[in-house]
């Protein structure tokens, strides 16, 4: 458990706290001085040698090496790519639909994990979608979907629209056992707690360092299960997912032996140095410090919102990172915070207030005051026993 005087020695490190409240993580991690001078550290390496590309190329694998250690995976299983997208479709063109069909994913996947999978139809992909009850998907909804057709299960561990977390470790063991892989899109919640993929028995695992990880954009790492990689071929490739990228031969064609095979053009190399220092920062706080002081926030919002009867969107026992509560005019809403220096985000009918390890009871209490003064644009659970009076 983190003091009051770490939590603030934490927050000194994030500039954008000396003129508002950062609430905001959900879209976009605040910039660290330790990530700022790791782009610093870029541009001078540029300014210094022009390109050199043997150092960057070192730093590129550095970073690979870093985030293996994060999730658990060897160096091997971890492919270094610029979007979830590039991962996610590295994957798709990597697949056979003759025999296996059926793509199974719920309704709440962030857009681009549908996009993608409807996009393999002409290929033969049967996509379903599973069928959420309000602000859930219970997890009986994917057993009864998942079947000896289904070939994967794409699955977010958090949803964006609703913070809702997906039962990973019940859903993946349904699709193992009818011999389906199972991808967990974990956009919303690395950063936020340990993660293990070995532990959690995935197939494939993507994430980008934008948000919790606390990165630049630019950057994102797809995890494959080291059995699976020798059968899977990519078609969307390139001549970093070659076994020799500095070959420099267009007329020879060999995939790397590990999941370097799903790269493919030249690195982000400034996304990398700048990443990095965001894994280091955060293994240094300590995964276990991250989580506790995140779910006391997002308990203490949740218990806030109920007591001012506003219906949360969020499950009440919600271990956080993403709250959403229902507002009649959430971009309205979202101005009003604005105006008082607290950048939220919003989706449809959703306020996001996103936790992180810099943030802290004050501007929980800063957002519930808002929130008071603008009850008229908030949806109210009836139910509730608050008041806001």
């Amino acid at each position: 458990m983190l003091t009051d005087k770490q939590v603030q020695e934490i927050r000194s490190r994030f500039s954008i706290f000396q003129h508002k409240i950062y609430l905001n993580s959900c879209s976009q991690g605040a910039l660290s001085d330790a990530v700022q001078a790791g782009l610093q550290d870029f541009v001078a390496s540029w300014h210094e040698q022009g390109s050199p590309w043997e150092t960057w190329v070192n730093r590129y694998e550095a970073g690979r090496n870093a985030f293996a250690q994060f999730i658990n995976a060897s160096p091997d299983e971890v492919a270094i790519v610029t979007s979830v997208s590039a991962g996610i479709n590295g994957i798709a063109s990597a697949l056979n639909f003759q025999e296996r069909k059926k793509v199974v994913m719920g309704e709440f996947e962030f857009p681009t994990m549908g996009h993608v999978w409807l996009g393999q139809r002409p290929r033969g992909a049967e996509v379903q979608f599973v069928k959420a009850e309000g602000d859930r998907i219970p997890t009986s909804h994917y057993e009864r979907m998942i079947d000896r057709g289904t070939n994967i299960v794409p699955l977010t561990h958090v949803c964006f629209k609703n913070g809702f977390r997906s039962d990973v470790r019940t859903i993946t063991q349904i699709a193992h056992n009818c011999g389906a892989l199972v991808m967990l899109d974990d956009y919303q919640d690395c950063g936020t707690r340990r993660v293990d993929v070995k532990a959690m028995d995935l197939d494939f695992y993507l994430t980008g360092t934008l948000k919790y990880l606390l990165g630049p954009p630019g950057l994102a790492f797809l995890y494959v299960r080291k059995e699976l990689i020798p059968s899977l071929v990519p078609t969307v490739t390139g001549w970093f997912g070659q076994v020799n990228p500095f070959a420099y031969n267009p007329q020879h064609f060999e995939l790397s032996s590990t999941a370097r095979r799903f790269e493919s053009g030249s690195p982000s190399v400034p996304s990398v140095y700048a990443a990095v220092p965001g894994f280091q920062l955060l293994q240094e706080i300590g995964m276990e410090n991250v989580a506790s002081h995140i779910r006391t926030l997002t308990q203490s919002l949740l218990i806030r919102a109920r007591d001012l009867g506003i219906r949360a969107k969020t499950p009440a026992d919600s271990a956080g990172p993403l709250v959403v509560l229902q507002s009649k005019d959430s971009t309205l809403l979202v101005q009003k915070l604005v105006e008082s220096g607290i950048v939220v985000s919003n989706r449809h009918d959703g306020l996001r207030i996103s936790f992180h390890v810099y943030n802290t009871m004050d501007d929980v209490k800063a957002v519930a005051d808002i929130l008071k003064k603008n009850i008229d644009l908030m949806v109210l659970d009836r139910a509730s026993v608050g008041s806001h009076d």
